[in-house]
């Protein structure tokens, strides 16, 4: 049986997105929001003795939840045995999952590689598949990057990218403007990700959205994704290639991620193939962080060994911190999503006019809410960004609750 709980609180623009991106990847210069009392979650959970029988502690999810109440959080679910043990928030209504996107995309490549009709080869180059770009072409060398290599993040290619934005200074630190030589070096690179939704589509004849519904919403019985939740970001005047984006109810990124903590299976179905699921620890990427985005592997984040999570465990990560975690060790899936709507409603007038460099912009209204004149306005309780540091105490706090 499960009880409800009120846990109460201790303590649209391309450029938006992609500088906010930039600053959750390199730590947003060490800004995060003092705790306060802020809001009275109503929290579903199962009783104590399932609680314990699942593994966790009712008294350290208590605190998981306490301070989720600090936090923008809107929807918090943790599934153990495919038993939703605690959950908080709208499980139905579809947020965007922004960079999440990654890693649906990532499935859907899963589902079609191989060597025949409507498949994709893993080292088929961009040069064999017809992929070039404009106004900024691959050079020779870059268009032997493979499919592999984009899975990878490693393909070396340093081209401007439809919602690249505030990542190209990350990009040229990493990769330069020269050629690189194709698996060489990593860099989290919107092109190649643009690029492999344009070779998904050239290969496979289906559009992303298409593709998700019938590879996995149908089949794994997803209640509440349908195909106009897949939207296109496009910007022709910087690259021929589209970003897929989705939006995605807690419930489904939830039955999403219980794909992948069963191996690829749902319903007596192999949806995606176990060696798929399996290359995304096995075959990782160093990022040179020691934090939750310690490795990459097939667009997936792999945990530092010492950062809380138990090994083998991944997950998917995008902007607010919206996250699927998968923790085999724990048989669990975890989802947390934080709608950053009314964050840009704010955020993209700052930058529009060109005067507020967007670093300051997030700055300004990040310290706009830890000033404490305001921490009790309804913005900074209910819709506020969630810095990085603030959402990795949240895993600090869920990994605690373990027994």
């Amino acid at each position: 049986m499960k009880r409800k709980a009120l846990i109460g609180g201790a303590g649209i623009g391309l450029l938006a997105i992609a500088v906010l991106t930039f600053l959750l990847l390199t730590g947003e210069r060490g800004l995060s929001s003092r705790s306060e009392p802020a809001r009275v979650l109503d929290v579903t959970r199962l009783e104590v003795a399932e609680t314990e029988a699942a593994g966790w502690s009712p008294t350290g999810l208590d605190a998981v939840f306490v301070h989720a109440s600090t936090l923008s959080t809107d929807t918090l679910m943790i599934v153990t045995k495919g038993q939703t043990v605690a959950a908080f928030g709208d499980l139905e209504t579809p947020h965007a999952t922004h960079s999440i996107r990654k890693a649906l995309l990532s499935a859907l490549v899963g589902q079609h590689i191989g060597s025949g009709e409507g498949q994709i080869r893993l080292d088929a180059t961009l040069q064999e598949l017809g992929i070039d770009d404009a106004p900024n072409s691959p050079s020779e060398l870059q268009k032997q990057a493979t499919v592999e290599h984009l899975l990878r993040s490693m393909s070396g290619i340093n081209l401007p990218a439809t919602a690249d934005g505030g990542l190209r200074a990350e990009k040229d630190r990493l990769l330069g403007r020269g050629e690189n030589a194709p698996g060489t070096i990593w860099a989290y690179n919107n092109w190649d990700y643009n690029a492999l939704t344009t070779i998904f589509e050239t290969q496979t004849g289906m559009g992303v959205a298409e593709a998700f519904q019938t590879g996995f919403a149908r089949p794994a019985g997803m209640r509440d994704f349908d195909v106009d939740d897949v939207s296109y970001i496009s910007d022709p005047t910087v690259s021929r290639h589209r970003s897929a984006a989705f939006r995605m109810s807690a419930r489904d990124l939830a039955m999403f991620g219980q794909i992948y903590l069963d191996r690829g299976q749902m319903n007596g179905q192999q949806i995606v193939p176990a060696p798929w699921v399996d290359r995304i620890t096995a075959n990782v990427a160093r990022t040179g962080r020691d934090d939750l985005r310690w490795g990459h592997g097939y667009l997936w984040w792999v945990p530092a060994p010492d950062a809380g999570l138990p090994e083998g465990s991944f997950w998917a990560w995008g902007l607010g911190n919206q996250a699927v975690l998968v923790i085999p060790a724990w048989d669990s899936v975890i989802v947390h999503q934080s709608d950053t709507t009314e964050f840009l409603k704010r955020f993209i007038p700052m930058i529009t006019s060109g005067e507020q460099p967007g670093e300051e912009a997030i700055e300004q209204l990040i310290l706009w809410c830890i000033d404490r004149t305001n921490r009790e306005t309804e913005f900074c309780r209910e819709h506020r960004f969630t810095t990085r540091r603030e959402f990795e105490k949240l895993v600090a706090f869920i990994a605690d609750a373990r027994l």
